[in-house]
């Protein structure tokens, strides 16, 4: 399961970069990248949910696999259409939008793979694997793409990526996974997809800390923006970036291998301070401060992030069912999909009108806020891991659990 996840989230990391040096050697035309991003990002952002639906409804390894396949045979169409010489931007539109669709239904499958293969007491440390090949995935995927295409073309890098996905989809045969039940009685695809947003309603430890995800995610993508505009312009040039940038690849990996060797009795308390960290850069950035002081800042940031991705999936994946976990997981996605770009399209706008520092401070404010005012909830305050000597409680709503 984790050499199989790794393989594609490694895969997946290399697509955006891969992307876009397509499109400049078919047409060089900023207009045409956007299009084609666009054209990947919009069917993530609608179809979540119903990858959500799939997940919960079928075996978990045959969706991830189905998602994986695609997505390989669609990289192979791209090479071989740049190996040939025939690509255009409305074929790599279309094939970005099955992308999009193929990434939407595969994003929610890994909650429920881990629940099926883990046993409750390893969770912590299998997510915590999951989260360090997701980092190095990260940190390596660029410059991957930038060696394949120096040595081989950028057509070649687009099959070795397929390749990447078709392995990654192989190793789903060898998994020996649990059976999750799903209750008795007929149910419809529409009834099921309903039900989804029912349970994230009817928990409101869940949907407060998506808000907070969905802020956070929003102010990362303010960070993305005025933070290489700001080093360039301010602080020296590009390599002030990129060592702030590495350092916070360094937090994020370190935070998820410490996060189940850390005593944290309770997880959502650390998930909060996890999130309320990322204000530290938006305030430094906005001074704005030396680069030491960024990438420090940068890497205390993302160091929170990775122990709060780490104890958040563990904790989802012991207080959901195992019926509609990758239903809850897809709405945490969504929020995450659709809120860093809103960020990255807002940040340079609004700062061109109020200044660098006015964006980033109320950016500061507003994960800081909202990700300690979650603190200010009985359940996130209360709420421990589940030992492996504790049955998982069916969850009840909210107002249910106060009485």
């Amino acid at each position: 399961m984790l050499a199989g996840r790794t393989l594609s989230v490694l895969a997946t990391c290399l697509i955006p970069t891969a992307l876009t040096l397509a499109v400049i050697h078919a047409t060089g035309s900023a207009t045409d990248l956007g299009l084609v991003l666009a054209c990947e990002l919009v069917p993530q952002l609608v179809l979540l949910p119903i990858g959500g639906v799939l997940a919960d409804r079928l075996p978990p390894q045959r969706v991830a696999f189905a998602a994986d396949m695609v997505r390989g045979l669609v990289q192979l169409v791209i090479g071989l259409e740049l190996l040939i010489g025939t690509v255009d931007i409305l074929h790599l539109s279309v094939l970005s939008v099955i992308t999009g669709a193929a990434v939407a239904i595969g994003t929610p499958t890994v909650s429920p793979l881990v629940t099926a293969v883990v046993p409750p007491e390893a969770r912590l440390r299998a997510n915590s694997h999951l989260g360090t090949a997701r980092g190095i995935a990260l940190v390596a995927g660029p410059g991957i793409v930038g060696v394949m295409v120096v040595t081989i073309g950028v057509g070649w890098s687009f099959v070795l990526t397929a390749a990447l996905f078709i392995l990654a989809a192989a190793t789903l045969g060898g998994l020996r996974v649990t059976r999750h039940e799903r209750p008795a009685g007929h149910s419809t695809f529409m009834t099921d997809l309903a039900e989804g947003w029912q349970v994230v309603r009817a928990h409101r430890w869940f949907w407060t800390n998506l808000i907070g995800h969905g802020i956070s995610n929003l102010t990362a993508g303010v960070l993305m923006t005025l933070g290489p505009l700001i080093a360039l312009r301010e602080l020296g040039g590009d390599a002030s970036w990129v060592i702030t940038y590495q350092c916070g690849m360094v937090g994020m990996l370190l935070g998820a291998y410490l996060a189940p060797r850390l005593p944290i009795p309770r997880p959502l308390v650390a998930t909060s301070l996890g999130g309320a960290v990322f204000a530290l850069p938006l305030l430094t950035f906005a001074v704005p401060a030396p680069t030491a002081v960024n990438a420090a800042a940068y890497f205390v940031a993302m160091l929170g992030l990775g122990v709060l991705n780490t104890v958040w999936q563990t904790v989802m994946q012991q207080r959901f069912e195992p019926h509609t976990l990758a239903r809850a997981d897809s709405y945490d996605a969504l929020l995450s999909f659709a809120a860093r770009p809103l960020g990255l399209a807002l940040a340079a706008p609004v700062a061109a009108t109020t200044g660098n520092a006015a964006v980033l401070v109320v950016a500061a404010v507003l994960v800081g806020g909202s990700s300690l005012g979650l603190l200010a909830l009985r359940e996130v305050r209360t709420m421990g891991f589940v030992t492996a000597k504790e049955p998982v409680r069916k969850p009840v709503p909210e107002a249910a659990e106060e009485h």
